[in-house]
């Protein structure tokens, strides 16, 4: 089911803030330009931006150094690129979050289960307020995230985007802006799991199986149902990451200490 929304149409005569950029430290000052612009919402959230060459002309730059720019900015959580689409400015609540959630996500087995522990307070609570609140817009959004799982189910990568995708809009559709911003503040940290756990044989099935139950008890608004739903399967996800590191672990050779001969 194809989601409501339409991407706003960008006229770029109407932006007319952009102006050229010297030359000096070129991809770094294009990044600053730009973050300025992001920062000051000259481009507002969930707006698509000029196109590269239309950025290169205002700019007065080449391709190689915007190229640069623009993929810094999207690691620091400004934009996302969107193939065939074009390139989108975030969610405020993503800007500068994606540096320090690296910074922090490591394959540390005590780690693991802190993220663990933040997903189970953070989604079993906002899956309640999703069954409570889902309109039927947030329900056709969460009806076209497991299509799309569907249909992913044999392209690794297409069903990942699908899967965080559909767990954000559980947290949009409970509308508590507070706790869809915790979501969204380790939002890269669970793509992390969902990628390992997915490259287990069989779980894609069977998380599909789980988000199915999820969106049912959403639909139907049993609040405890969605509940008992979310915590199953973040569970059953759990079980699968920490076997699967603690193999890693096991299978990691032994650092052996060098001996060095007295003469």
């Amino acid at each position: 089911m194809k989601s409501s929304k339409k991407n706003p149409a960008v006229n770029p005569l109407a932006k007319s803030f952009l102006t050229p950029v010297s030359r000096s430290t070129l991809t770094a000052d294009i990044c600053r330009k730009l973050l300025s612009h992001l920062i000051r919402e000259d481009w507002t959230e969930g707006e698509r931006i000029p196109a590269e060459r239309e950025l290169c002309q205002q700019l007065g730059v080449g391709r190689v150094s915007l190229r640069e720019a623009l993929k810094a900015l999207e690691i620091m959580g400004m934009i996302e690129t969107r193939l065939g689409d074009g390139t989108f400015v975030c969610r405020r609540s993503e800007f500068l979050s994606r540096p320090l959630l690296w910074a922090i996500a490591a394959s540390d087995l005590t780690e693991a289960q802190e993220l663990v522990e933040a997903r189970q307070l953070i989604e079993v609570e906002l899956v309640g307020f999703a069954a409570e609140r889902a309109n039927g817009e947030d329900l056709q959004e969460l009806q076209a995230h497991l299509k799309r799982m569907e249909d992913g189910l044999k392209d690794a990568a297409a069903f990942l985007e699908a899967d965080i995708s559909f767990h954000l809009a559980v947290g949009r559709a409970a509308h508590n802006r507070i706790l869809q911003n915790a979501l969204q503040l380790i939002r890269n940290l669970m793509q992390q799991w969902i990628g390992e756990t997915l490259a287990i044989n069989g779980v894609a099935a069977e998380a599909l199986k789980q988000h199915r139950q999820i969106f049912d008890a959403i639909n139907k608004h049993r609040v405890e149902q969605a509940r008992a739903a979310m915590k199953l399967h973040l569970d059953a996800m759990a079980c699968y990451l920490t076997d699967k590191r603690n193999r890693n672990a096991a299978a990691k050779p032994a650092k052996t200490k060098v001996r060095h001969s007295r003469r």
